[in-house]
This record gives structure tokens, sequence and C-alpha cells, in this order.
């Protein structure tokens, strides 16, 4: 792989396989290896909507920081980033909006050191290793005072990351502190596993690939999920499918209704 040496943490081991290369591998990234390929397309074969719904959650992800950008959000905070390729927020942001600054955050020690390296050297980035269930080592952390002021917007995205937080962890009270921690005129992305679409075949291989990302899934409702706002004001159209919000084009929506149903999405701003 071209060029690969400058992304190699040397503490890393590259002959094991690590969830955030895997996901960087269904989003056609070149931040993989063999090993890491393989297990991407297992999760391919037990779960054939894995490479489509990882490149839909990335495409709304473009869609929302554009957004969010337009509005006149200059700082973001993405939090359970993985590793920041294809067409990564501060990409996208910096190309809307020159000067953006962008903190990512991951509890995966693998995908952190990849990140530093990847984001070295470019202004305005950051990279924590914190886990989202501990909302003050990240808010305190040296890289988000460096970087974001609390007191301006910040654009906040929790993509398939939300879902991974099961009830007994009071993922309502979780997505409280850090509503209340965003000053006003602040936005909250979030995409979520859509409880409605999933039946028991589904939900069983689901469960079965989900141990590689470190837990079970949590399927929640419609209403569950809008509930993660809050007091924050959905904007157009709402909290719909993934593939429903705002999309500008084909690579927005797949061919398969099936896969456009998996997740819900939603964006919501601080009053």
């Amino acid at each position: 792989m071209a060029g690969e040496q400058n992304w190699i943490p040397q503490s890393v081991d590259v002959s094991v396989p690590s969830a955030a290369r895997v996901y960087d591998y269904l989003l056609g990234g070149a931040h993989n290896f063999a090993v890491d390929r393989l297990m991407g397309d297992k999760a391919e074969e037990m779960m054939p909507h894995s490479r489509s719904a990882a490149r839909l959650n990335r495409a709304f992800l473009r869609r929302a920081v554009r957004f969010m950008a337009e509005q006149g959000v200059r700082q973001f905070l993405d939090i359970g980033s993985g590793i920041p390729t294809v067409a990564n927020v501060h990409e996208v942001a910096q190309e809307h909006a020159p000067g953006s600054r962008v903190v990512y955050v991951d509890r995966d020690p693998v995908a952190v050191a990849h990140g530093e390296l990847i984001v070295a050297g470019v202004d305005g980035v950051g990279v924590v290793q914190a886990d989202m269930r501990d909302p003050e080592s990240i808010l305190n952390s040296g890289e988000v005072n460096r970087l974001l002021d609390f007191d301006q917007p910040i654009g906040l995205l929790m993509l398939f990351m939300v879902h991974w937080v099961p009830d007994d962890a009071d993922p309502q009270g979780l997505l409280k502190r850090y509503r209340e921690a965003l000053p006003s005129g602040s936005y909250l992305a979030i995409t979520h596993m859509a409880g409605d679409h999933v039946n028991d075949e589904a939900r069983a291989v689901t469960d079965r690939m989900s141990k590689v990302g470190g837990g079970d899934v949590a399927y929640r409702d419609r209403g569950e999920i809008e509930a993660f706002f809050g007091d924050f004001e959905l904007v157009e159209p709402g909290l719909v499918k993934f593939a429903e919000w705002r999309p500008t084009g084909p690579g927005d929506i797949s061919d398969d209704p099936a896969v456009n149903r998996i997740a819900f999405a939603g964006v919501g701003r601080k009053p």
C-alpha cells in the first residue's frame, strides 16, 4: 500500500484486525490491511448491508457537516469518529469554511493512534482518546479546550454511537449532559440503528457482529431516539431514515430500500 508507513503507529500490531480499520475498508478507504479486509468481507457475508450502511452513514455525515457549516458553525466535536478518513469531518468542514476546527474522539486506542498520525500537522484538528460514556473526560480534555470555544456554536456529531449505550447506562442522561455543555446555536447530529426495521434474524446477525465493536446494539424506536435531542429543535425534515435526510444525489441513497431504512438520522439546533 503506497505511503502506508506514514500512518502506521509503531505501537499497533497490524496482524490483528481493528474495528476502526474494518469500518474504513467498508467505506472504501485505504487505511486498512489484509486482515481487516478479510474481516470486512466476512461481515458483509453475515450482514449483506454492512458496506452500504457504512457508506450511507458517511454520506449523512458529509451532508450534516456541510449544513452546519452553512449555518455558520466553525467548530466540530466528532465523538466515536473511528479513523478520520474518507470524507472526514475536517475535510468537509474546511472545504466549506476554511479555518474550521475539529476534535475527533474515540475510545479505541488503535483508531486514535492512526488518527493522530493522519491529522499530524493539520491546523485546527486534534484527537482525543476517551469513552463517550465519560463526558467529563472529553469536555475537559486538553485538545477540546485548546481547539473549541464553548462560547461559540459547536457541531456535535454522534453517528452510529448512541445505540452502543444500553438503557441501564442512562443514555438519556448522557445526552443531556452533552446538550447542556453546548452553547446556544449549536447543533447535534445523531444516527442510530432503527429498531422498527430489524427482524429477529437480522437482529441475531447484527448482535454477533456487534461483538467486534465491543458490545450489543440497543435497538430503539423513533420516539426513543428523538428524545435524545431533548429541547433541541429538529431541523427539516426532522428525524427520518438516514437516506431521507436531505439527499443530494445517488450516493446518498441505496438501490436497496431495506438499506435506506436501517437507521434513523437527525440534526437538532439548540435554541
